[in-house]
């Protein structure tokens, strides 16, 4: 059976501004970085993780 975890919207917000601070940057400038395909490994992992907060956001949990 596949693990569920449960977040609520404030937790799911808290770990994207976590982790923008983790890339030491903002939305807008790590969209920019991601469009342009500029950058680490770990800095596009944090962009793909953003991605699914954003759509969960979307969706209201």
């Amino acid at each position: 059976m596949p693990t569920v975890i449960h977040r609520t919207p404030t937790e799911l917000r808290d770990q994207r501004a976590a982790l923008l601070a983790e890339v030491n940057m903002d939305y807008e400038e790590l969209r920019e970085r991601a469009e342009t395909y500029s950058l680490s490994m770990a800095e596009l992992e944090v962009w793909h993780t953003i991605e699914g907060i954003d759509y969960l956001l979307a969706g209201d949990c």
